[in-house]
């Protein structure tokens, strides 16, 4: 039986036993950092903003991007999730003045309430204090 140094195969009994001297030196692939930095990516701060509109079909905005109804984000779903930094919510419909709000996610959940106020209620009471 003969036997090699480290670094290279030795044999016995007719199997082959690579040694691992010099593996732990070898750089990952860059597929490998590239997982990494994905996964710090996706440890960054977020949070969920569960939303409680009147009117329920009122439009929300994140950053100024349409994610869909307030229904969609009531308490029984998953809520809007938003991503790291500060962000712009916007809820709106036709008809109703807009209510913007901004939030910076800490890893956890709120509840965001929105009455959006009517456009015409307002232009009545100007009517009446005239």
């Amino acid at each position: 039986m003969r036997g090699v140094s480290a670094g290279r195969a030795l044999v016995r009994g007719g199997v082959l036993l690579a040694a691992l001297a010099g593996c732990a030196a070898h750089e990952p692939p860059s597929t490998a950092a590239r997982a990494r930095a994905l996964l710090g990516a996706s440890e960054a701060p977020r949070g969920n903003v569960v939303l409680r509109c009147g009117p329920r079909d009122a439009e929300v905005l994140l950053d100024g991007v349409l994610q869909g109804l307030c229904s969609d984000f009531e308490p029984a779903s998953a809520g809007l999730t938003v991503g790291e930094g500060l962000h712009g919510i916007e809820v709106r419909r036709d008809g109703y003045w807009p209510y913007t709000t901004y939030v910076e996610p800490h890893n956890a959940r709120a509840t965001l309430r929105a009455e959006l106020r009517p456009m015409a209620s307002r232009a009545a009471g100007a009517e009446e204090s005239k």
